[in-house]
């Protein structure tokens, strides 16, 4: 019914109604209040509304401006020296609405001191060797493909005894402190926290690219799935978890529609995603997103085995009850 019907029906002139409106709306106002019906529908949307957008950060292109960063920026300056992946729809530190990533630089000889902080960390190493990462009293050496842990309130620092550049894909779980204002840093007072050399075979911190390649080469079919785990099989947070993928050459993934938000690491080969109406052309190297709820498909080039390497929020989206997949009876989401 419009204002004029309701107005006529209320026996009011319809000038009269509508001062009363905007004068209730105002009293509200002065008392910090606002009336619910006027935004039921953007407060209960029909359906899952992210708002960041699909979008691809290409590696060649940014990796010159990271090595630039290496030679103007210092140690010294920065404290960790970081080109953030921001999403086109959102400021930082947004790469989803609930994942922050970013391509983290330490050049030979650097350390990047230690700290601690409330955040989660996630690292997918890209680029060389003889980079380490020390948390809270153990060291591991960096190798490529390796996935490093930096659990929430462990002491970590990072280094370079190499020659060449160390670059890795950070995934923090910063996004969720602008609601939850608990996150703090704080600093420790040398550059590096005391650490010995750790196993790297047995370190609960680390997951090494060989091992889960195998394990993805060894499942049958065209593609494969299998996240990184803890040794008890939870996941390796609360909050954010991972993956890896491999996709056989001129082949493509199931598609998926998920209330999960992800971001793609591209390990080896080339190929495309489509998300929702948008289609990503990517090659090694290039990282990419996918916002909650848009439907996504890969397809690997022809000649192409496709690995990928992604983190993503299921755990907490689990844990919370939250998570849902299109097609899943929505029956089943059902609290008790």
């Amino acid at each position: 019914m419009g204002s004029l019907e309701q107005a006529e029906a209320d026996g009011l002139p319809l000038s009269t109604k509508d001062d009363e409106t905007k004068n209730l709306l105002s009293s509200l106002a002065e008392l910090h209040t606002k009336p619910l019906w006027a935004q039921m529908a953007k407060l209960n949307p029909p359906l899952p509304n992210p708002k960041t957008i699909p979008h691809i950060w290409r590696y060649d292109q940014i990796r010159p401006h990271l090595l630039k960063a290496g030679e103007l920026i210092t140690e010294k300056q920065a404290e960790r020296r970081v080109a953030m992946l921001i999403n086109p729809a959102r400021d930082a530190p947004y790469t989803t609405d609930t994942i922050y990533a970013g391509l983290q630089l330490v050049m030979p000889k650097e350390v990047a001191p230690a700290h601690r902080h409330t955040a989660f960390a996630m690292r997918f190493i890209i680029e060389g060797q003889g980079g380490f990462t020390a948390v809270h009293g153990t060291r591991i050496k960096m190798a490529r493909g390796d996935v490093i842990l930096t659990p929430a309130w462990n002491w970590h620092d990072h280094g370079n005894d190499a020659s060449g550049p160390m670059i890795w894909l950070d995934g923090l779980d910063l996004p969720n402190f602008v609601h939850f204002p608990v996150h703090f840093v704080e600093h420790y007072n040398k550059a590096r926290y005391p650490a010995v050399e750790g196993d790297k075979e047995v370190s609960p911190i680390i997951f090494s690219w060989e091992k889960m390649k195998r394990r993805l080469d060894a499942d049958e079919g065209i593609w494969a799935a299998k996240r990184y785990l803890k040794a008890s099989g939870s996941e390796v947070s609360k909050i954010l978890g991972g993956a890896a993928e491999r996709l056989d050459a001129d082949m493509s993934s199931p598609a998926v529609q998920e209330t999960s938000s992800s971001v793609y690491h591209v390990v080896e080969g080339s190929g495309h995603s489509t998300i929702g109406d948008v289609t990503l052309a990517w090659k090694k190297g290039d990282t990419f997103c996918i916002p909650a709820w848009y439907k996504y498909q890969h397809f690997a080039d022809k000649g192409e085995t496709v690995y990928l390497f992604r983190f993503d929020d299921q755990p907490m989206l689990k844990a919370l009850g939250f998570f849902r997949v299109d097609g899943v009876d929505v029956e089943s989401l059902v609290s008790n």
